[in-house]
């Protein structure tokens, strides 16, 4: 008998509550999309929630399908105190590196929703940030202990998908729009075949390998 998959558990409010137990007031979590990707922005969003607000299925955005994504987000944006998404994009990640530059895209996010919470406490998926302008907590797997973090990344990766659907608009032989810029097969194939668009990450080994194999191409004739 096949074993069914049990649904992810929500985010809970432990992380929110030990803040506010030891002073913070308004709670804002952080979190990414788009780190692994090969191509086109990495996107952070900066989400301040009511404590306990009621979003049921509410947990890490990887856990959760996209039209559930798309559902909890118009739920979270309905009920926020306040949001902030910040990008770094494709130029930025290749001169600063992704970690750098997903650094830059968290703080970003957080500047919008500084100047209506300068008071906001933050919980930061990950590792922590270095030289983050304000009090803050880094949690490994965040996203799934926190929801705010988890509302963060929801909202981040919401975002940052329309982006990549835009993309393909304007660079119509990658299927930005189904892969996200992600190292799937079919992206794989357009590389080999396409090489590098503007939107590629060149310091990503792949991408790297795909416009050398292009530019031997090209002078081979």
């Amino acid at each position: 008998m096949t074993r069914s998959l049990a649904a992810p558990v929500s985010a809970g409010w432990e992380l929110e509550r030990e803040a506010m137990a030891g002073g913070a007031g308004l709670i804002a979590g952080i979190d990414e999309a788009g780190r692994g990707a090969w191509a086109g922005p990495v996107a952070a969003a900066c989400v301040v929630l009511p404590f306990g607000a009621e979003l049921p299925g509410l947990t890490d955005s990887k856990c959760l399908t996209p039209a559930q994504r798309k559902e909890l987000a118009v739920q979270i944006e309905a009920c926020a105190v306040a949001i902030g998404f910040g990008l770094a994009s494709r130029a930025e990640i290749d001169l600063l590196n992704i970690l750098r530059a997903t650094h830059l895209a968290m703080r970003r996010s957080f500047d919008m929703v500084h100047a209506l919470a300068p008071d906001v406490f933050v919980l930061i998926d990950g590792l922590p940030v270095p030289s983050f302008p304000a009090p803050c907590r880094s949690i490994v797997r965040g996203d799934s202990l926190s929801a705010s973090i988890a509302a963060a990344s929801i909202l981040a990766k919401v975002r940052r998908d329309l982006l990549m659907v835009d993309l393909q608009r304007r660079h119509t032989r990658f299927a930005f729009g189904r892969h996200k810029g992600y190292g799937t097969a079919l992206h794989q194939r357009e590389l080999l075949q396409f090489g590098p668009c503007s939107e590629h990450r060149r310091s990503y080994r792949p991408v790297a390998e795909a416009a050398a194999a292009a530019e031997y191409r090209l002078h081979a004739g």
